[in-house]
């Protein structure tokens, strides 16, 4: 695998480490990273984040992918409440977790020369829903397992 591509799972998988484990009190174990196939999101409730470099040249998108269970194992973590299904406050804290996790993980992008502004996430949920990351070109995924069930990190650049 190419050293800047190791570099890019490594910031990443940190970010979602550091986050969930500061933020939710969640330890994120994670596994090892592919090249993603299809558009399909394999979760329940995603996040999505775009950033880009101050030219605009570059872009990337960042997506995280909970199943219900271990979104509400997070944010219920993370809240210091008992959500039994995916409503408003659980899709913000999940929009909230993605908005901090991509802007850790273009913190240290930043660090290997890649500098990027992030935009505003947005949540979708549903299952088997789609995500149309913002290139045509390889979407790398990084799986994670929590107490509460796995989650998946995505990210493509342009």
């Amino acid at each position: 695998m190419d050293k800047k591509v190791e570099q890019v799972i490594k910031k990443f998988a940190e970010s979602v480490v550091n986050v969930l484990g500061t933020m939710a009190m969640t330890e994120a174990r994670p596994g090892a990273a592919f090249v993603k196939k299809d558009n399909r999101a394999g979760g329940d409730i995603s996040g999505v984040i775009g950033f880009s470099s101050s030219t605009g040249r570059s872009k990337g998108t960042m997506s995280l992918t909970f199943t219900q269970e271990a979104a509400l194992g997070v944010v219920n973590s993370m809240l210091g409440e008992e959500f039994s299904s995916i409503n408003n406050d659980v899709e913000d804290a999940v929009g909230e977790l993605t908005n901090m996790i991509c802007g850790q993980a273009r913190k240290g992008l930043s660090e290997i020369g890649m500098n990027y502004e992030g935009a505003i996430p947005s949540v979708i949920t549903g299952k088997n829903h789609s995500i149309r990351h913002v290139s045509s070109s390889a979407i790398l995924a990084i799986p994670f397992e929590t107490a509460s069930g796995p989650l998946i990190v995505e990210v493509c650049f342009s």
